[in-house]
């Protein structure tokens, strides 16, 4: 794990990979929100809570995202099986109310290869043009 100002990021991140393998017709085709928010879940790991999320969104993705608007992306997110929570401990700050933690699943894991893959062949040869 390694500090990023206020948030660390879990370079140990391990996904949800109880799911079986998926086909190409089967992999989500991912926004660009989406793929940031699932990133920024795989960086920060144990710490993938909202707060957490969008202040990494911020600082990192260069993206300013309202609390609602992040909290219906996870949500419709999880709604196609691209994150899933689940409960973490509570601080004292939070008088012992559990947070919920992201979880990246293996259809979200599979957007963002599948996306990686066509942006990268997209990007090939163009480093002169772009600079």
């Amino acid at each position: 794990m390694t500090s990023r100002g206020d948030y660390s990021v879990d370079t140990d991140y391990k996904c949800d990979t109880d799911a079986p393998p998926m086909s190409l017709h089967d992999i989500p085709r991912l926004g660009d929100l989406e793929q940031l928010v699932l990133l920024t879940v795989l960086r920060l790991g144990e710490r993938a809570h909202g707060i957490h999320l969008r202040r990494a969104l911020r600082e990192e993705g260069e993206r300013e995202v309202s609390r609602g608007a992040l909290y219906k992306t996870l949500e419709r997110m999880e709604e196609k099986g691209l994150v899933r929570w689940e409960l973490s401990e509570s601080t004292p700050s939070r008088g012992g109310i559990p947070r919920r933690r992201y979880v990246v699943t293996e259809e979200g894991l599979a957007g963002l290869r599948h996306t990686r893959r066509i942006l990268l062949g997209l990007w090939d040869g163009l480093e002169g043009a772009l600079g």
